[in-house]
């Protein structure tokens, strides 16, 4: 019996799915990248580990790659993200994000995948109505983005009760900043993440920062959000990963800090780092933003014993400033 101990990455030329390949091949895990390339990079991915190009709902597709690769583990990131789209084209959301990850479950199943780590989101949530935020939290999702996720979770547990499945979902929270090293970054082309943005407007690509709302029940008026540092969400995926291969269950984890910034203290960091002051203007509110979002985090150190290395938002910050500057350098 050939021995499946490969992980086939959804999504992973993008920005979360490349530093996860980054971790996985760090700890000597091989890995198999499947992308349709329409967000991320064929540059992300490193030179040793097999890429094929293509739709993480192609069930043609699946089966090859699945019959081809000893697969015994699916990490899955492919997706579309951006809220305010969510809304707009809803049925694309539901399409790219639900159905898509039906067929790649399907597929699991039918060639036997032992283990699946799903890229959720704090966005299953809404507007909590504590904080911070655990994972017996109502799950009340207030966009399209997060009720696609919400019904990818629920489709993940009732796979895992009829087939045996292993499942983790993660549920992440603001994800930010690049790899130290500068192998990987975000690339987006349209960015809506806040640090994201700032750098851009640090580095010139932007003539400034809109801030929305200066109102809220804040420590200064602006939004509170849980910022991870991107490659600590990778060694959660990989930390999740031993997790089910020496046998542990599955189940939903947040991955945050357990505490927040605020707008005004981001763009702040982001002065420090980069040396100059940016031009922000400040506008109303966005409907269905919540006024602080921080993620209870005893769970997953308690049954993964995962601890972040880079919680420290001038770190976060910092390497994501370095990551748009290279951009610059390379891209223009």
């Amino acid at each position: 019996m050939v021995e499946r101990g490969h992980v086939l990455v959804t999504g992973g030329a993008g920005y979360i799915g490349s530093h996860a390949v980054l971790a996985l091949r760090d700890a000597g895990i091989p890995a198999v990248v499947l992308d349709d390339l329409s967000t991320g990079r064929r540059a992300a991915v490193p030179a040793d580990v097999p890429f094929v190009e293509g739709d993480a709902g192609d069930r043609a597709l699946l089966a090859a790659v699945l019959e081809r690769h000893p697969i015994g583990t699916v990490m899955h990131f492919a997706g579309s993200i951006v809220v305010p789209e969510s809304v707009e084209t809803p049925l694309a959301y539901y399409a790219n994000n639900t159905l898509a990850s039906h067929a790649l479950v399907e597929a699991c199943v039918r060639a036997g995948v032992g283990r699946f780590v799903f890229s959720s989101t704090a966005a299953v949530y809404g507007i909590p109505g504590t904080l911070p935020v655990d994972e017996e939290a109502p799950t009340r999702p207030i966009n399209p983005y997060g009720r696609s996720k919400l019904m990818t979770e629920w489709m993940l547990r009732d796979t895992a009760a009829a087939h045996g499945l292993k499942v983790v979902a993660l549920r992440y929270f603001n994800v930010a900043g690049a790899d130290p090293a500068g192998r990987a970054g975000q690339c987006s082309r349209a960015a809506t993440h806040l640090i994201k943005v700032a750098c851009e407007a640090a580095v010139g690509r932007r003539p400034g920062l809109l801030v929305f709302g200066d109102d809220y029940p804040t420590r200064d008026g602006t939004c509170v959000r849980d910022y991870v540092h991107v490659s600590d969400l990778a060694d959660a995926h990989v930390a999740a990963l031993r997790h089910l291969e020496g046998g542990g269950d599955g189940g939903v984890f947040n991955v945050g800090y357990g505490h927040g910034a605020t707008v005004r203290e981001v763009v702040a960091a982001v002065e420090r780092a980069a040396g100059t002051p940016l031009s922000v203007r400040i506008d109303g509110r966005r409907a269905g933003d919540p006024p602080e979002l921080v993620a209870g985090i005893g769970r997953i150190t308690r049954t993964f014993g995962w601890r972040p290395r880079f919680d420290d938002l001038d770190t976060i910050v910092a390497t994501a400033l370095a990551w748009e500057r290279r951009l610059l350098e390379t891209v223009g």
